[in-house]
């Protein structure tokens, strides 16, 4: 249906003040620039998508109806697409340059379903690089809404993506099955190495709510995605982005950053039992290395509660494992994909609920560097608190360089009820020892039981695992278990246990330069607080029943 002048312009008028409020929003409050953006926004067409024959009633299709409002705006040089109240049933939804999606109060925007709905999602695009990350991350233009070298562009509103039509599944990468590929817990419920997968069953599907590739200046603030697929957003390259008081309640990964630079999370809930809720990620998806650097996250939530039972404010737990069969998921994380390394990362403010605890891994070359992270609560932690791990999986160009940690800072953290299991672990290699990293102001409650047999435990390298914290087993001490690391400083930190628990607090072996500084640590009689084995440079002062001390080299000693 052509455009006309008359009903865009009546639109606008009829939606003027939440539509307008809402704008503000995206582009700030500061009062000197409300004029002008008065006069921008009155120069802005508003394009209705039911002005061109979108339905919204959950039953006919309105792809078409919603890409022609695109096209639209695009072709006047930009503008906001509306969708009122109801339903819009669609398949892939094509952003282009300085447009703005407005979802309003009751809309909803819901991915169909290829197997009942006639039609199917763009198919997936050929990567030259699909070998060096898993297929979700190789591909964009297979996902519900969808952008590649864009500009200027935001979806706001009160509205709601249910990604109901979209596929969790993946095949995984074009390539031989390499040892790593997926975590330890899996190891029986997976193709046997040697394998590969096919893709072609991919073709038709959505696999993502938002995908955006090489893009730059987006916004994406107010809405709620639920059912998100592989990904509710999987952002590649991206610039300048801006995530702002978003709730999401989904069935895989809630939020990939993978190679983007400036990009500010706030404000938002992540549920996602089945995958991580917020997750760092620098893949070799562009074909080149990209640091993913200069990210902020902060006010913020992520739970592994039952899915949907998030937005319908039961939050119920009665799933206890993710598919990878190891407790549900819905964390912060960086890695695995890692290629491009991290750079300038600060985390604040965050609230881990009912979930895996934070995780900073790099196990395919890159660096990690330059992290803040405080202000940070756990309750439920169903793996470990706190697991920073190097490791050497190479899943890489060849020649890629192993990966360096350091200069890493972790405070004022608050833990209760973590899982027995594993204590936090701080874990490199030999060859690459973790470096320059600073914990202070921790308090740590885990549920203990550990036993004289956990305690004696050899902790396996496993160099080329995906990293998990189940990588390494039962771990032999019950709060921090460092290994192959060097500048390691501990300040005012607190582990104890619920039940009682035969394992040293804490366990170093391969360490270098390590300061521990008002130390309190629960202990069963009998048992030590700290074990070490080959351990220079180390020292305690101030610490709860131990006395200050001093130890320049030793090869195996408790205390």
């Amino acid at each position: 249906m052509a455009e006309t002048k008359i009903k865009p312009i009546r639109i606008y008028m009829r939606n003027i003040p939440a539509i307008f409020v809402a704008l503000l929003f995206v582009f700030g409050f500061a009062p000197v620039a409300v004029d002008a953006q008065r006069k921008t926004f009155a120069r802005k067409a508003f394009y209705n998508v039911r002005d061109y024959r979108a339905v919204g009633d959950g039953k006919a299709l309105d792809t078409l109806a919603i890409n022609k409002a695109i096209d639209a705006a695009a072709l006047a040089g930009g503008g906001t697409v509306y969708f009122p109240a109801g339903t819009y049933l669609s398949f892939s939804i094509h952003l282009k340059s300085n447009i703005t999606l407005y979802l309003d109060n009751g809309a909803t925007i819901l991915a169909a379903d290829p197997a009942v709905h006639k039609g199917s999602y763009d198919l997936p695009e050929p990567n030259a690089f699909d070998m060096y990350q898993d297929f979700g991350h190789s591909h964009w233009q297979n996902s519900l809404i969808w952008g590649i070298g864009i500009e200027n562009i935001a979806i706001i509103g009160q509205g709601r993506i249910d990604g109901n039509g979209l596929s969790r599944r993946s095949p995984g990468p074009r390539r031989t099955r390499t040892e790593g590929e997926t975590p330890a817990s899996m190891a029986n419920n997976v193709s046997p190495l040697g394998e590969t997968s096919d893709v072609k069953e991919m073709n038709g599907l959505g696999t993502k709510a938002i995908a955006l590739k090489l893009s730059r200046n987006v916004t994406l603030k107010d809405f709620t995605i639920f059912r998100g697929g592989h990904f509710a957003l999987l952002a590649t390259g991206v610039d300048n982005l801006t995530i702002d008081n978003l709730r999401v309640d989904t069935n895989r990964d809630g939020f990939d950053i993978d190679a983007c630079r400036n990009v500010r999370i706030s404000n938002s809930y992540v549920n996602s039992p089945n995958d991580d809720a917020i997750v760092l990620k620098s893949s070799y998806a562009l074909g080149f290395n990209r640091a993913t650097e200069n990210v902020t996250i902060t006010n913020t939530q992520v739970s592994g509660f039952d899915l949907g039972t998030f937005l319908d404010g039961t939050f119920r737990t009665t799933q206890e494992f993710a598919p990878d069969r190891d407790r549900v998921t819905g964390r912060i994380k960086f890695g695995t994909e890692s290629n491009g390394g991290f750079k300038n990362i600060t985390i604040s403010n965050i609230n881990f609920v009912h979930c895996r605890g934070l995780a900073i891994e790099t196990v395919d070359g890159g660096y990690i560097e330059d992290v803040s992270i405080s202000n940070i609560t756990m309750r439920d932690i169903t793996t470990a608190p706190i697991f920073i791990r190097l490791g050497k999986r190479q899943r890489a160009p060849d020649g890629t360089p192993v990966a360096k940690i350091r200069r890493v800072i972790i405070d004022n953290v608050v833990v209760s009820d973590a899982d027995s299991h594993y204590a936090s672990i701080i874990a490199g290699l030999a060859e690459s020892p973790i470096e320059d990293v600073r914990l202070s102001n921790i308090r740590i409650q885990y549920k203990g039981g550990g036993t004289k047999e956990d305690a004696l435990r050899v902790v396996p390298e496993n160099e080329k695992s995906y990293p998990e914290p189940s990588m390494f087993g039962k771990i032999p001490a019950y709060g921090f278990y460092i290994r192959h690391a060097k500048g390691i400083t501990f300040d005012n930190v607190e582990v104890s246990f619920e039940s009682e628990d035969a394992r040293p607090a804490f366990v170093l072996d391969d360490v270098s330069s390590a300061s521990f500084f008002r130390i309190k640590a629960q202990t069963t009689p009998g048992v030590k607080t700290f074990s070490l084995t080959n351990v220079s440079d180390f020292g305690i002062w101030q610490s709860w029943k131990i006395k200050d001390t001093q130890i320049e080299l030793t090869q195996k000693q408790q205390f």
